[in-house]
């Protein structure tokens, strides 16, 4: 058996067709999560990017690992100390060093380490291909590669490919031949023009008066990116910008998957799909960024097929750090006793809905938030709001009836809000101590 793991910067769960969007964004993508298992509750321990690929790495929360944010020393992991042995530790019970460990030989395609100068997320690979843009690479880049190490590779019996696009990333630079397949879709329906004008009020960084961050200056070089987006004309942009580059990155893996059914091992390759983070549009009055340990952001999409496994949807909350755990129990590998994450392999193998009683989630680099996921509802407690003037304190929404984060329920809800905050205080004082 082989096995792809298909890494898709920044792809927001609900903006694909397998998880209920109305656009036709990810038909290559949706064929094979009907082949496989598509859990429907998958979270990021910890946002955005580096935190995120550090968790899943790492198997270990940022307040274990120290990796919380993008700068600084939470951009950084902490040393071992005097514990470490020849090898580090978390090099060697890295996520993609279970499948080295399995008889696997490894490879990844990707610039995410130079990125983010994160180099511990090679531990564990065989070869690394990077196409040397540092994320400003389209898959018209990526792909050929991908494709040539299928040539040259098909034929063996046990390999684990790391591919990594980042193509729904801003800034949005699909190529212009792709066209916009989009443009007569309509935009979502819950950004009523009520919605839409009180989001173009408000001020701080992400929100339609300042879509690239802290500035509305336009690139002409990128022209599916708006600087601001005050008409409805700049906020089409944005949306046709992004599913663009959602489209574009499950157009050309279908290049991949036809490769694999060319050479005959399409069956028997293990696929895995999902990403680091999802993206804000419109929550909490956030456009185009995943600066929140909110739903939209942390949210990731999870999709397995696995050959003899089951098919089906799991609802069952799990972290991203629980598929170092996972691997290593499919793959007969001891797991690591400091993971934090918990195997859900009997829901790949058999279709059994397995899952945490409720999820923590950290974003330590936009704002300083940390949210619990329980029943249907996101409890979010800000720290430090980082100057966005649409984030409270305390939020409380039920992300099953209100997905788009609308109605905090907190003054509703004190009781769920206690439930809540007294999960998070159990997290913190176990996860502090450990």
């Amino acid at each position: 058996m082989n096995i792809l793991y298909i890494d898709i910067d920044t792809l927001r769960a609900d903006h694909m067709g397998c998880y209920g969007y109305h656009r036709n964004t990810t038909p290559n993508l949706d064929t094979v999560a009907q082949e496989g298992i598509r859990l429907e509750n998958y979270y990021c321990s910890d946002a955005p990017c580096l935190p995120s690929r550090s968790a899943l790495s790492s198997g270990m929360f940022g307040i274990h690992t120290g990796a919380v944010g993008h700068t600084g020393t939470n951009g950084d992991r902490r040393l071992t100390g005097k514990a470490r042995a020849f090898r580090d530790q978390m090099d060697d019970f890295n996520y993609h060093n279970v499948f080295r460990k399995a008889g696997y030989h490894t490879a990844s395609i990707s610039t995410f380490a130079e990125r983010h100068s994160s180099w511990w997320f090679n531990a564990g690979f065989n070869e690394i291909y990077n196409v040397g843009k540092q994320g400003g690479e389209i898959a018209e880049q990526v792909i050929p590669v991908a494709l040539n190490w299928l040539d040259r590779n098909s034929s063996d019996d046990k390999w684990y490919l790391h591919l990594h696009l980042w193509d729904p990333h801003t800034p949005y630079r699909t190529p212009a031949a792709f066209g916009n397949p989009f443009e007569n879709d309509p935009l979502p329906e819950w950004i009523t023009d009520e919605v839409f004008q009180e989001h173009c009020k408000l001020t701080g960084p992400h929100g339609l008066n300042e879509f690239n961050m802290y500035h509305d200056i336009e690139n002409p070089k990128l022209p599916r990116q708006p600087g601001k987006a005050l008409d409805k004309d700049g906020l089409r942009r944005i949306f046709d910008g992004y599913d663009c580059g959602v489209a574009y990155a499950d157009q050309m893996l279908g290049q991949i998957f036809r490769k694999l059914k060319e050479k005959g091992i399409y069956n028997n390759t293990a696929i895995i799909i999902s990403a680091d983070h999802g993206e804000n549009f419109g929550e909490l009055g956030i456009y185009g960024e995943h600066a929140t340990a909110d739903y939209p952001t942390c949210r990731l999409p999870m999709i397995v097929k696995w050959p003899g496994g089951a098919k089906g949807v799991d609802v069952g909350l799990h972290y991203n750090l629980d598929l170092a755990p996972t691997m290593a129990e499919l793959l007969g590998v001891s797991p690591s006793p400091n993971w934090d994450g918990t195997s859900f392999a009997d829901t790949i193998l058999n279709g059994t809905t397995q899952g945490h009683d409720y999820l923590v989630l950290s974003q330590m680099a936009h704002v300083c938030q940390r949210s619990v996921r329980f029943d249907d509802f996101l409890y979010l407690r800000t720290y430090h709001d980082g100057f966005h003037t649409n984030i409270e304190r305390e939020m409380l929404f039920n992300v099953k009836e209100d997905p788009y984060e609308q109605y905090n329920l907190v003054r509703e809800r004190p009781d769920l809000c206690a439930r809540a905050a007294k999960m998070l205080l159990d997290w913190q004082d176990t996860n502090m101590m450990s």
